[in-house]
């Protein structure tokens, strides 16, 4: 089956991904493909800024309301969701517009990850043993494979878990198994990237005033809503806007220092989603939207 015309749009949270996405799509005659690690969430729809209903309409979405919030995935999930939509595309011979904010899936799908073994239940026990003492874990494994652990930052529970357990299951220090199990990339045609920008005062205006209208669609009443039926153990519980919403819940924050803590914090990680795409994409068509729209469009 031939290859389909694909394009990625990436950007900073607020940077008008989903509207530039959404032209494209009616123009080209396309599906979406939604790359966030919030939007992927069911009963996770105003703090996510999934598209509306009128930017659904006539566009089939993929990647928005796939698992509850309760329920586990990793970047795995989105690689095998991109086979399935573009096999789909080509079924139906669509083009295929990527978009998100979640740039590590799209780096991932370019680059590929190693395939991981089957964890044990007898391999979990002993990982979930050991990283009851957080810091204790983190220092085996660093003395273990110095270099892999380097990235790793010394309180991230979640990787320091899935280390321990492709050592202890592999008997393999992850270094020297991911060279024996090299990465395969999922997207191996060439895939043009194109990045919304914005000068920075700009963006936190947009940050700002998104804030306040997720505050005034329902915010609170969505985040009690998953508190109440999920608790706040699982991972999107702490994402940016669900946890300043709890804190505002238990009485730490003010309404108003609630809004400025999420705009702040949102700022915060446009700021950091900027630094990411400018140094892990290359050959990248940079613009502020209206020129991206005239690129893509004329």
């Amino acid at each position: 089956m031939e290859n389909i015309k694909q394009i990625a749009i990436i950007g900073s949270t607020a940077s008008g991904k989903t509207s530039l996405a959404v032209k494209i799509a009616k123009q080209w005659n396309a599906h979406i493909l939604s790359l966030d690690s919030l939007s992927i969430y069911k009963e996770i729809n105003i703090v996510s800024a999934k598209p509306t209903r009128e930017e659904r309409k006539g566009i089939t979405h993929f990647g928005l309301d796939v698992i509850y919030p309760n329920e586990a995935f990793d970047v795995t999930t989105f690689i095998k969701l991109y086979q399935e939509v573009y096999t789909q595309c080509q079924n139906e011979g669509k083009s295929l517009v990527i978009v998100g904010g979640t740039s590590f899936y799209l780096k991932m799908l370019i680059e590929g990850v190693s395939e991981i073994p089957v964890i044990s239940g007898a391999t979990k026990q002993e990982t979930a043993l050991l990283i009851q003492d957080l810091s204790k874990a983190y220092a085996l494994l660093q003395k273990l494979d110095p270099v892999y652990m380097s990235k790793i930052a010394s309180n991230d529970a979640y990787r320091i878990e899935k280390a321990l357990n492709l050592y202890l299951e592999t008997r393999s220090i992850p270094t020297e198994y991911l060279k024996k199990n090299p990465p395969l990339p999922t997207i191996s045609s060439p895939l043009p990237i194109y990045q919304i920008e914005w000068e920075r005062e700009k963006l936190r205006e947009r940050i700002a005033l998104r804030s306040k209208l997720m505050i005034n669609d329902g915010l609170i009443d969505e985040i009690c809503m998953l508190e109440q039926k999920y608790g706040r153990a699982p991972n999107c519980m702490k994402a940016i806007g669900i946890k300043e919403t709890l804190a505002y819940l238990d009485g730490i924050y003010s309404k108003k220092e609630m809004l400025e803590k999420i705009t702040t914090n949102t700022a915060r990680l446009a700021k950091r989603q900027k630094t990411f795409n400018n140094s892990q994409f290359e050959g990248v068509v940079k613009g502020n939207v209206e020129e991206l729209e005239r690129i893509l469009l004329s």
